[in-house]
């Protein structure tokens, strides 16, 4: 009988925002690898904030994110933004393309940092921009593409470097169902090939069923949905 490996583990997390109002508190979650988990929940509940937190972008007011038994509160900015490096693949809902790179350089970005190989970080690039279905546009430059095309460059570039974990916001949110089920299914297979774990945040009740467990996210926390 395999052991399931423990990926990311949430303890008594709490944030507030400017203001003083409380998004939640309490809340605690375990992600293991290879699991996909949706966190849906009303707008303004904090869920793009916990995505944040769990990346260490953003500091909670208490509580302790540990990504591979390793505590974010321990690691400087350094050792935060090595561990993004390596460890998480990020869909913003922003995207936060880079305008002045291509679509492969884009893509490849990750794996540039890693100081992976030019040729490894070009192939593995224009591999992923044809499994989101941008095929031959790897020379394309972001302000060529429409709001859709913009989030698969963001969802091939999370993907990349193989990441242990994979957090995505709204991922599907500017694809047709057509291309929305793709994508679904290209993070999903990446998932299982990478024994990673994903946290996906969605409005989709067609993206949340895609995953193994569907949480609510609540002042008091995470239930399941």
């Amino acid at each position: 009988m395999v052991v399931p490996k423990l990926l990311l583990e949430i303890t008594d997390l709490r944030k507030t925002v400017p203001g003083g109002r409380l998004l939640f508190d309490g809340l605690a979650m375990r992600l293991e690898a290879g699991e996909l988990i949706a966190i849906m929940g009303e707008s303004g509940v904090g869920k793009s904030t916990l995505l944040n937190l769990i990346a260490g972008l953003d500091v909670p007011d208490a509580g302790v994110v540990e990504l591979d038994g390793v505590a974010l509160a321990a690691l400087d900015e350094d050792g935060l933004a090595a561990l993004r490096r390596r460890r998480i693949g990020f869909v913003f809902q922003a995207f936060h393309i880079l305008p002045h790179l291509t679509l492969a350089q884009n893509v490849g970005l990750p794996l540039a940092l890693l100081r992976a190989a030019p040729a490894e970080v070009r192939a593995r690039a224009i591999a992923l921009l044809a499994a989101v279905g941008l095929a031959g546009r790897e020379n394309d430059y972001p302000g060529q593409l429409s709001g859709g095309e913009l989030q698969r460059v963001a969802i091939a570039r999370a993907l990349a470097h193989r990441p242990a974990l994979i957090l995505a916001d709204e991922p599907t949110g500017n694809l047709d169902p057509e291309t929305a089920a793709r994508i679904l299914a290209l993070l999903i297979g990446q998932l299982r090939e990478a024994g990673a774990g994903g946290l996906l945040v969605t409005h989709s009740d067609v993206a949340a069923a895609c995953a193994d467990r569907v949480l609510r996210l609540t002042a008091t926390g995470l239930v399941e949905a």
